[in-house]
């Protein structure tokens, strides 16, 4: 995970301003409906309030316009979602593991089930990440062109049965993949830890891939894509397993290994390229100009450390056809609002969702007390905390910022116009497929701020408390 920032430093900047989308894939009035607009539920989070059901609210004739309206129009739709998540890393795992069946199975309907958080679109790791019980590959030791060596069976004790645990709360559950670091000895220096990848190697590890996602289907975790490299700019100096890709390597190596490899093997997995910030959005403009790196991926994974959101917005200008996903960011456990920057969370994930991204996944979905284990030099915390000793479940800040999306939030929702600028207001809208409509709204004021729905001819004031998420959806 690239340092140029930190994590705090992250949500400072990936929270400031929401961009407006320049180009839509529906525009249109605001269709005239025989039905009126059903009564407006309401969840809040802030104070000692968390995802709280509140009052319902009324729509009424008549609509005010001005400074602190928000207008919403259906009738402007834009990128259709996937999902939220987080990833699966093996230190999730294992924490995950150390919980007695009973209330793993109770955490678990509450992250996975539709009917409560529906985090359905998780990351998992190739091998070792930075947070890992040990560093390891599926095929470490001398070289081993042919692969004979290669096995899962780290993963095989509490790995892969956490996420086919996950899988049965929700079938639906989209998991892409993404390697930290090839086996050592298909690097320079021979080690997972930092160092680039070698040409010579790359038909080896298309066949690497190949056998994770084969080895993972029988084993009851099918994967739905794969990323070439978590992070593909950086070799964190050799303190965590890392890799630096070139810009061409990972062309080449899609094109010409890693593309054919998959449809020579009948593997449906999709192929996510770059895997890395904001701030790289033109790498990945280049390399989707290569005819034969288009023919095998037209999808990019961004991270949010370094750049700004409004960066995926150009990325679109130039391919609006492509895919755009959200695929790593979490919180920092040191942090003194840990368990309370879910507005922080929630204004991220709105300038996130307004620039064009289908999904938003997390880092590691849990942790202990102390962010562990962690063979990596930075501070993280879990989506959730499980404690090491008592085992008690403490949910973040940033859970409660994704509970916002996910418990309303469907797949297959499309995003849809919310127009209006209040400061310290960030807001997102969303229409599910069975036509209900779902507005995220964030308050980052220290004061209670109150806001004008306005839809078509109806419209509604919604007071906003200090520091507050709310979610507010009607059919």
């Amino acid at each position: 995970m690239l340092r140029e920032q930190n994590r705090r430093e992250f949500l400072k900047l990936s929270a400031c301003g929401v961009a407006s989308a320049a180009v839509v894939e529906f525009a249109g009035a605001v269709p005239a409906s025989a039905a009126e607009p059903s009564e407006i539920s309401v969840h809040v989070t802030g104070g000692k309030l968390r995802y709280q059901s509140q009052a319902a609210l009324a729509w009424k004739s008549g609509a005010k316009a001005g400074e602190g309206v928000i207008e919403l129009n259906p009738g402007k739709k834009y990128q259709e979602m996937l999902g939220f998540g987080a990833a699966f890393t093996d230190a999730a795992c294992y924490t995950f593991n150390r919980l007695d069946a009973p209330a793993r199975e109770t955490l678990f309907h509450d992250l996975f089930h539709p009917s409560e958080m529906g985090l359905n679109v998780c990351r998992t790791c190739i091998g070792a990440s930075d947070y890992s019980t040990e560093v390891f590959s599926y095929d470490e030791g001398e070289p081993d062109p042919e692969m004979k060596r290669f096995s899962i069976a780290h993963d095989q004790p509490y790995v892969l049965p956490m996420m086919r645990e996950a899988r049965k709360q929700n079938p639906d559950l989209f998991l892409f993949s993404s390697p930290w670091s090839p086996p050592g000895w298909m690097k320079a220096g021979g080690s997972m830890l930092g160092g680039s990848m070698r040409q010579k190697y790359f038909a080896p590890y298309a066949q690497y891939f190949v056998k994770f996602l084969q080895a993972y289907e029988a084993g009851g975790v099918p994967v739905q894509a794969v990323t070439v490299q978590n992070e593909v700019d950086t070799d964190q100096d050799g303190r965590m397993p890392a890799c630096a890709w070139p810009q061409e390597y990972e062309m080449g190596f899609v094109k010409n290994h890693l593309g054919p490899a998959l449809e020579k093997s009948g593997i449906k997995s999709k192929i996510w390229i770059l895997d890395h910030n904001y701030n790289l959005w033109g790498r990945a403009v280049a390399e989707l100009d290569d005819a034969d790196v288009h023919k095998y991926c037209n999808a990019v994974a961004f991270h949010g450390y370094v750049g700004t959101a409004e960066q995926m917005t150009k990325f679109r200008e130039v391919y609006p056809d492509a895919q755009i996903y959200w695929t790593e960011g979490g919180p920092d456990y040191t942090a003194a609002d840990y368990l309370t920057d879910w507005t922080n969370w929630a204004r991220t994930y709105v300038d996130i969702t307004r620039n064009w991204a289908k999904s938003i996944t997390g880092w590691n979905l849990a942790l202990d007390e102390k962010g562990r284990p962690n063979i990596g030099p930075f501070p993280c915390g879990g989506l959730v905390t499980i404690h090491s000793e008592t085992k008690e479940i403490t949910r973040s800040g940033q859970y409660w910022g994704f509970a916002h999306f996910s418990r309303q939030v469907r797949r297959g929702a499309k995003r849809i116009e919310s127009a209006g600028t209040l400061k310290g207001v960030d807001h997102v809208a969303f229409e599910n497929p069975d036509g209900q409509k779902v507005l995220v709204v964030a308050n980052s004021n220290k004061e209670e701020k109150t806001v004008h729905l306005k839809l078509g001819g109806k419209g509604t004031d919604v007071t906003l408390a200090a520091d507050s998420v709310s979610t507010l959806s009607w059919s």
